[in-house]
């Protein structure tokens, strides 16, 4: 039993969602495309599921966020694929690829050929026995990837009010999980073994801020160790946590965030890998010229680094996906991806935005006791990164143009004194002229074309993605991470990305 496609995305998280929003746009036929995921939804967006989902009050909810609202786009749900002639196989795992027959063997015995195939297989969390350390299994230890952990966050959580939750990590999901567990009115302690959160990409002062304003909501950090081990009840939960440094926690919930790894084990051997991902080139090609790669699991060349990176952000995935189907569908028109890496995150009331590279000199400005502050990185005398909390949009936009633009930088004194006013000045001036690129510009907001939707659709869709910004937006007792109003729909990229 088999089906044939002209294109196959294999992976059904948020490259796909947007892989297909692309196709349709660029004219695929019905019966053409076909999409394979082990998720039971259609592809949404997943950075609800670390803040919207994890509300106490009036959370978050399918349909309300699936893709392109992170780009404040059309709402694709699973009708929109139908209507699409969109072929939606869910539930579904593809146990083996051949690339030389074109085929893929899927969980339910089905064989799926294809002309043109993206692989959007994300990435796993790093599970803890990957470190030594047994327990996944436990009843109250959570990971938070997908739809279903994180909905088994929500019962745990629920379950464990006014308790104590341990994060194990300091990254993304560790800083916006412990967020939201303290949200959940949880007594938070976060354990990781850097000297700050945020290793990565905070500098120490940066970190320090976003510190002490979780210990201002109760969060306690314990750095510089590592969990060995679990103490459990005789019903098999986690009741403490035991650390190197010779330490026990008592815990009522653990949640893991160390990390992910690309889902590369289906072309192992059969497409070239490098760093973990699969190689790939300036169009999403691998080294199979039918095979794409996007998102998490590929290893493309940055140009603005200068060498190839494997940029494991929402943006990115949205990005690469686009430009793929771009390749794909347009070639002659299409160039290589000119990607500027872009991280953020939204928790509380703060929100910070990240373009480019943190290698070289730091350069901090603005004001650390109150809002609004960032920093540039200078290396061989020109910015190639730059952070940004607390701006408007003007401002993020300012430091994403001053950093595709890479000024050279001859006094770091000077440029500390012009803070946030250097990048204003520079993003100000008019750019070199140069061909448009699809998804690759990094700057925000991207330019979007606008679609002539009937009335009635549009209000509909109004209302939809207003009511998914508002509760994507509430915190406990009132606090909000939106700095717009969800009323200017337009806008609303900017905290549901």
């Amino acid at each position: 039993m088999g089906r044939a496609f002209d294109y196959v995305i294999v992976g059904g998280g948020v490259a796909a969602g947007y892989a297909a929003h692309e196709f349709v746009k660029r004219g695929v036929s019905h019966g053409e495309l076909c999409i394979i995921s082990e998720e039971s939804v259609a592809p949404y967006e997943r950075p609800a599921l670390s803040k919207g989902y994890l509300l106490p009050k009036d959370p978050v909810r399918l349909p309300s966020f699936h893709c392109c609202v992170g780009t404040n786009e059309e709402n694709l749900t699973p009708n929109w694929y139908k209507e699409h002639g969109i072929e939606l196989i869910l539930n579904t795992q593809v146990k083996s690829a051949d690339v030389k027959s074109k085929t893929l063997l899927t969980s339910t015995g089905e064989t799926i050929s294809y002309k043109i195939l993206i692989v959007a297989t994300g990435a796993r969390p790093l599970k803890l026995e990957e470190t030594g350390v047994s327990g996944s299994d436990a009843a109250n230890v959570c990971y938070l990837r997908d739809l279903a952990d994180a909905e088994r966050l929500v019962n745990v959580m629920q379950s464990s009010s006014g308790g104590n939750a341990i994060v194990i990590g300091g990254g993304y999901i560790g800083m916006e999980c412990a967020a939201s567990l303290v949200i959940n009115k949880l007594k938070v302690t976060m354990v990781f073994p850097g000297a700050h959160c945020m290793a990565t990409l905070f500098t120490p002062k940066i970190a320090s801020y976003y510190e002490e304003f979780y210990e201002s909501k109760g969060v306690k950090f314990i750095k510089g160790t590592v969990l060995t081990s679990f103490d459990f009840s005789t019903d098999g939960k986690v009741t403490a946590v035991n650390l190197s440094d010779g330490s026990k926690l008592p815990a009522d919930m653990v949640v893991i965030g160390i990390g992910i790894h690309p889902n590369t084990s289906l072309f192992e051997g059969q497409l070239t890998l490098e760093k973990e991902g699969i190689k790939v080139n300036g169009r999403m090609q691998s080294s199979n010229t039918s095979i794409y790669a996007v998102g998490d699991v590929a290893e493309f060349p940055v140009k603005i680094f200068g060498e190839t990176g494997r940029l494991k952000h929402v943006d990115c995935a949205r990005k690469s996906a686009r430009h793929a189907v771009a390749a794909i569908m347009e070639p002659e028109k299409t160039g290589e991806f000119d990607y500027l890496p872009f991280f953020y995150s939204k928790v509380f009331t703060l929100s910070w935005q990240f373009y480019g590279e943190n290698v070289g000199e730091v350069v901090h400005f603005g004001d650390f006791s109150g809002k609004t502050f960032g920093a540039y990185w200078i290396h061989n005398g020109q910015l190639v990164g730059s952070f940004l909390e607390g701006g408007t949009k003007e401002q993020y936009e300012a430091i994403a143009q001053a950093t595709r633009l890479k000024p050279t930088i001859k006094d770091l004194t000077k440029l500390k004194r012009q803070g946030l006013g250097f990048a204003l000045s520079v993003s100000r001036k008019p750019p070199p002229s140069k061909p448009s690129n699809v998804g690759g510009s990094g700057q925000v907001p991207d330019k979007k074309p606008i679609y002539g939707w009937c009335a009635t659709a549009g209000v509909i869709l109004a209302v939809a993605i207003a009511a998914f910004a508002y509760w994507y937006g509430r915190t406990e007792g009132g606090e909000n991470i939106v700095f717009d109003s969800i009323a200017r729909l337009k806008n609303l990229r900017n905290f549901i990305q």
